[in-house]
């Protein structure tokens, strides 16, 4: 399902520690006076640039370290250092031996290609547009999982959070996205794009999987109620081999995609 967002409408879910980091700034006045500067020209931009969300609910199954949805399989990296337990992402959906279907979700979210084109007259503003960009991408992605959390699939129907609390994930579930710790092989929005269609909402993959327009996220939703974030970390040859066989890959090419995780 697609979604359109007016810029408006995702202000108030917009994570603005992340914004200050950007901008390397720390003083609380400076933190005020940027803001002031940000939420003026979102104003602005309100009336000329969307910003767009794109999901799909897929029932699914784990088999080992892959997740099977849709007849295709979507291939996944388990933790190898560290204490036990070593987690993979595809431990929070029903293994195929249980003889019942899960259900796991994909996202998509991404911006107008004009905030990253229109600006580039004045580099100040173009970077301003530019982070801004990156924000609104992320609030359409807490925007668009709460509205699927509540409505679309419904598994907390009743949940009645706070946006501060949102933006702390105090939810059921988690999402974690293409390229973060738990998902750090970006390869992996092909398998997405070829489940979602990614070009609805203007997306298209470089030959590595990385997104353009920059400002736009990708990823999965889970439900289960122990899902959580983990970092991947360092992984053997073992499981790169394993990996590589998995995606259909030669073992190279995985190579590159893996190289900080290797």
């Amino acid at each position: 399902m697609k979604l359109t967002y007016e810029i408006s409408e995702l202000v108030p879910y917009v994570n603005w520690v992340y914004f200050f980091f950007a901008w390397q700034v720390k003083e609380d006045s400076e933190k005020v006076r940027l803001r002031s500067e940000a939420e003026t020209l979102l104003t602005q931009l309100n009336d000329h640039y969307h910003v767009y969300g794109l999901f799909g609910l897929f029932d699914a199954n784990a088999d080992g370290d892959d997740i099977i949805l849709n007849g295709k399989r979507l291939p996944l990296l388990r933790q190898q250092q560290g204490k036990p337990p070593y987690l993979c992402l595809s431990d929070f959906i029903l293994p195929l031996s249980r003889g019942e279907s899960d259900k796991i979700g994909l996202f998509a979210t991404s911006v107008d290609m004009g905030l990253e084109t229109d600006f580039d007259a004045d580099p100040y503003q173009k970077m301003m547009v530019q982070l801004l960009a990156d924000r609104l991408a992320e609030a359409a992605a807490e925007r668009m999982h709460e509205q699927v959390r509540k409505v679309y699939w419904g598994y907390a129907k009743d949940e009645a959070l706070s946006i501060p609390e949102l933006l702390v994930e105090k939810f059921q579930g988690i999402r974690p996205a293409v390229g973060y710790p738990s998902l750090p092989d970006t390869s992996l929005n092909f398998v997405l794009d070829d489940l979602l269609d990614m070009k609805q909402i203007g997306i298209r993959l470089t030959e590595s999987g990385a997104m353009k327009p920059h400002a736009s996220v990708s990823g999965l939703m889970f439900s289960h109620p122990q899902a959580r974030y983990f970092n991947l970390g360092k992984i053997g040859e073992d499981q790169l081999r394993d990996y590589a066989r998995r995606r259909g890959l030669p073992i190279e090419v995985v190579r590159k995609f893996l190289a900080s995780n290797l």
